[in-house]
């Protein structure tokens, strides 16, 4: 059992390091079995040949350094020392000098790679009874070896490639490279695939808010290719069919405007009266019942995007609650900017707005930026708010709540459906909770 909880943490734990884009995860398909194959054979390499090649060597000096020793305790007179010095020169390259009342150093200076210091010490400790020192990194060609012998200390300079394989570092040099040169290439295929994708989803996204994206064209991978014009057929359907709908909701509104308004002149021609006040009320009802329900059907109508300064649209909303009767105050930058459809989008903020002020007496609309991006707008009031259970039944069309803040008194439960889906329409959402004015916040984000 406390196995499995632990198989569990960490598969959590690499799947949150595990890249979430497509680039990155293409990208490690692609480099991690190229690095660990170069580690493997660069693991194999300096196990099996480097290391082998470095003991031996390091072996062969210690029995030279093992032989000058020996030689020199058989006879240490300075005519046998000097003909031992110049047979080690021109036989073995070795550089010997007898320092007498030396002793050896206390510390060594550790190589920045291990095995060699370890290959050494374990020849000289194998082939030496005597104390010895040595040192690895104080010359770049040399290595300096010193012997303890009575009466002083025996210094031996020997070439490093007589200690050691040198041509280690150029394998991983060349091993290096490989792997920068592959991963560089590996980006550059991947980068150029997901590049296609990113187009997709861009045109996608910029569809989806009712904008064009004439530049974009199947690029990339055969699958690719194939998805993106699929997209581009579904795009020439949905853009027919609105089309279709809109001029059927022309011509619907043209059929009902017409009667209505011929019955707004009689009732205006009519005499004043009682009923006559009634009949206009219902007649006002019903071409804002009608007004509601194109609007809704209609949706962006095919209006574009425009970069507009969202203080003004919000002054001109909020002025018109002013003349419902709320108290309305404003807090904006001047500057703040958002890209939306001017019409559909005061629409939809209209629609919060008198929403608040109907069932309210102080309203508040703030617009800020948001730190990861876009725009925030938030209105809040003091009216009696909604439960929180009922929030999404809120934005259901034709919704009427108890204590209804999804329809005002001429309303038919539209207002934030509307305001929803013009957000929606826009890249944003439209949410709901509870004001710190004691009623109803409605949030309007959208992106940036």
């Amino acid at each position: 059992m406390r196995l499995r909880f632990s198989s569990k943490i960490v598969g959590r734990w690499i799947k949150r390091q595990t890249p979430k884009s497509l680039f990155g995860r293409s990208l490690l398909i692609i480099v991690l079995p190229v690095a660990l194959m170069q580690i493997a054979v660069t693991w194999v390499f300096f196990d099996a040949h480097w290391e082998t090649v470095t003991s031996r060597l390091s072996d062969g000096l210690a029995g030279e350094v093992a032989w000058a020793v020996e030689s020199y305790q058989d006879d240490p007179s300075p005519a046998a020392f000097e003909t031992l010095t110049k047979r080690a020169e021109e036989s073995l390259s070795l550089s010997i000098a007898f320092q007498p009342g030396r002793t050896l150093p206390v510390n060594r200076r550790p190589s920045l790679f291990a095995p060699i210091d370890r290959s050494m010490q374990r020849a000289l400790s194998e082939r030496l009874d005597a104390p010895f020192w040595f040192d690895t990194t104080r010359y770049p060609a040399y290595v300096d070896i010193r012997v303890l012998l009575p009466g002083g200390v025996m210094r031996i300079l020997a070439p490093r490639d007589r200690a050691f394989a040198t041509q280690g570092h150029i394998f991983i040099l060349w091993m290096t490279v490989a792997t920068i040169l592959l991963t560089t290439i590996a980006i550059l295929f991947i980068r150029n695939q997901v590049r296609a994708i990113e187009r997709l989803a861009d045109a996608a996204e910029a569809f989806g808010r009712g904008a064009d994206a004439p530049s974009f064209k199947p690029h990339g991978a055969k699958e690719v290719r194939k998805a993106a014009h699929a997209f581009l057929a579904m795009k020439s359907r949905i853009q027919r069919h609105i089309e279709q709908r809109t001029a059927l909701l022309a011509s619907v509104s043209h059929d009902l405007r017409t009667p209505l308004t011929r019955l707004k002149l009689e009732l205006a021609l009519a005499e004043p009266g009682r009923r006559t006040a009634e009949m206009k009320r219902d007649l006002a009802e019903m071409e804002h019942m009608i007004d509601e329900y194109l609007a809704f059907a209609r949706g962006e109508g095919g209006e574009a995007v425009e970069t507009i300064r969202l203080r003004g649209l919000i002054d001109e909303v909020g002025a018109g609650a002013e003349r419902a009767g709320a108290k309305v105050t404003v807090a904006a930058d001047p500057e703040l900017t958002a890209a939306v459809r001017p019409v559909a989008f005061k629409r939809a903020l209209s629609n919060l707005v008198m929403n608040a002020a109907d069932h309210g007496h102080t309203v508040e609309v703030a617009a800020h930026a948001r730190p990861a991006g876009g725009v925030e707008i938030i209105v809040d009031d003091d009216g009696p708010g909604i439960p929180e259970d009922r929030y999404e039944d809120a934005f259901k069309a034709f919704s009427r709540l108890d204590e209804a803040r999804n329809q005002n008194a001429k309303g038919v439960g539209l207002g934030l459906a509307i305001a929803r889906d013009v957000a929606r329409g826009h890249g944003g959402d439209v949410t709901l909770d509870r004001s710190p004015l004691g009623g109803l916040r409605a949030v309007v984000r959208l992106p940036g």
